[in-house]
């Protein structure tokens, strides 16, 4: 199941052009907050898919029948470009644990890349429905690599993957090696550079939430 925002008439469309806009971009917190909303938006629709049980609340004059979330989901974010994203969930599913993994592209001399996974932090996750957010799903390796990791932990109920912005290429490859997770997704792009960054795109997340590395 893949949800493509762009594909939609939503104010979500907005923020994701703001998200690749060269000189709002230059707006490090305004990028910041706009990874943000599309984070709550996400959560919304991802919530409809949730499931819920019938709760009775007493109001000042009298009982109502509410039907609330049953569990709340796990989320999980790659370091450091998936914060803006993941707290964007955190701010609709507000009382979800969350998961956090630093994995990165391990660039050799030739130019090619590996992901190098370092660290994994993460709740017990046994039977947990898990939303994995990052804002670039490129190639796709580091999503796959980094969601295997935590399914040969745990029996995990359901996968659910967010992304800013996906290649066609990374979208394929999550999908032959996670077949049942459902992906979330602002906008697919079809090409990407000889270093696989996604074209049009928008850039380098992290760089643009946080500052430039060195």
């Amino acid at each position: 199941m893949i949800f493509d925002v762009s594909k939609t008439k939503s104010i979500a469309n907005t923020f994701i052009a703001e998200l690749r806009d060269e000189n709002i971009q230059k707006d490090s917190m305004r990028f910041r907050k706009n990874m943000e909303r599309l984070g709550e938006f996400f959560a919304y629709e991802i919530s409809k898919s949730l499931e819920y049980t019938v709760q009775e609340t007493v109001t000042p004059l009298g009982v109502s029948s509410c039907e609330v979330l049953t569990q709340q989901p796990v989320l999980a974010t790659i370091l450091r470009a998936g914060l803006p994203l993941q707290q964007g969930l955190l701010n609709i599913f507000d009382k979800a644990e969350c998961c956090f993994i630093s994995a990165y592209r391990k660039v050799k001399k030739s130019g090619d890349f590996v992901i190098q996974m370092d660290y994994i932090s993460t709740p017990d996750l046994e039977g947990k429905v898990l939303i994995m957010a990052d804002p670039m799903l490129a190639t796709g390796q580091s999503m796959v690599m980094c969601c295997k990791e935590l399914i040969n932990r745990y029996k995990i109920a359901e996968l659910h993957i967010v992304a800013a912005i996906a290649s066609t290429e990374g979208v394929a490859h999550v999908r032959a090696n996670l077949p049942k997770a459902k992906l979330w997704l602002g906008a697919i792009d079809e090409e990407m550079t000889s270093k696989s960054y996604i074209v049009p795109g928008l850039g380098d997340a992290g760089d643009l939430a946080y500052g430039e590395k060195v």
